[in-house]
Formats: C-alpha cells, structure tokens, sequence
C-alpha cells in the first residue's frame, strides 16, 4: 500500500492507494454488481425527505433508510434480492487495514453534482471493532471529520479518486459527512459524480 498520512487521531488516509488502472478495474466490478442491485434512492426516517445521494449495498447485510428508520437487512428494499458479494479488491483492502473478520456491508453512495451527506455517526453496528473504510471513485469530494460528539470544530479532508480513508478506535463514532463534490474532476464515473464505497463490521 501507498505511505499512511494521519489526519486525526485514529483516523487514517491513503492518496491514490488504487492506481487509475485499478480505479477503472474497481468501477467496471461495482458496476457489474449494481445491475444486480440497482442503486435507488432513499428516504429519511420520519418525514420521508428524498436523500439527495443515491444508494446500494454490496455484502450478506445492507444499511437502509425509510419512513420506519434506520436498519440493516438482508435484502434490497426494492427488488427484494439478496445483496451482491463485496468486490475481492475491497476485500482484500480491508485485510491490510482492520485485522479482524471481514465486512458484512459495503454501503454503495452515488453522488452526482449538487449531491451531499451530513455529519452523522455510524451507529447502527453492533460490532464497533474494526475501523470504518471509505473508498472513493470519481470526483474530488471535501469530506468532514468532527468529534464523537455534535458540535465543536471539524477537519476537512479533501479526497480524490483513489483515495482511502478509515477510521476506528477512539474515532469509530466521530461524526462525519460529505460537504460537497467538485463535478468535472475525472471522467471516471459514467455521467458524472463520485461514488463512495464504506465497508463496515455490523453484528457483534
């Protein structure tokens, strides 16, 4: 793996830790998946406001949203199909970086332009062992870092194509989101965007 740069405490990146090559060979992978899982767009609990991302899951459980809340299921939402198998190359990502069983979730966000996600925990998991792993594909996107608690001072992290970012230990519950893209940064992602690939440990 490329050099490990600390931004945080227990908060991890890697520029560039897939080469373009592997980028496109990623993509081409995640692709393939998401015609057996297509990406759709959720809602927030409640109110049932559109999120502006949209989203799949890769793994024996995926996280979704609706009117009735925040869970992990074994099945689209909307097809009702079991979920796509991880992709080998994140797989063995997860290997180098959380020594620990492998992910039960790969949470697949589609951003297009004007798209967005704000600060929140990931707290749906039971198991809360192993770092959280993001992997970025497409246009540059100004990820933000808070605390484990809302409120205070936050870090941002621009993040490229590429790029790999985890978190765990004391930062496992930091709060986190994605302010903004920047449309037009590659050309990697069929019209346009940024695609955001989280894996995660859920049961304990």
């Amino acid at each position: 793996m490329v050099a490990r740069i600390a931004v945080a405490p227990d908060v991890f990146l890697w520029r560039e830790c897939f080469s373009p090559l592997q980028q496109k060979a990623l993509l081409d992978d995640v692709l393939a998946r998401l015609e057996q899982a297509p990406l759709y767009r959720p809602v927030m609990p409640g109110n049932a406001k559109p999120f502006s991302v949209e989203e799949s899951n890769f793994g024996v459980l995926g996280w979704v949203s609706d009117k009735a809340g925040y869970r992990y299921q074994a099945g689209h939402p909307v097809t009702g199909a079991p979920w796509p198998a991880i992709p080998d190359a994140l797989l063995t990502l997860w290997k180098k970086i959380n020594d620990v069983p492998p992910p039960e979730c790969c949470l697949v966000n589609l951003y297009r332009p004007g798209a967005k996600m704000g600060l929140h925990q990931d707290r749906d998991e039971k198991d809360t062992s192993a770092a959280v792993i993001g992997v970025s594909l497409g246009d540059e996107a100004l990820f933000r870092l808070g605390g484990t608690v809302r409120g205070g001072k936050t870090l941002s992290v621009p993040l490229a194509s590429g790029d790999v970012i985890a978190f765990g230990g004391t930062a496992r519950l930091a709060y986190h989101g994605i302010d903004r893209i920047r449309p037009g940064t590659t050309r990697l992602v069929p019209g346009g965007g940024r695609l955001s690939l989280t894996l995660r440990r859920v049961r304990g």
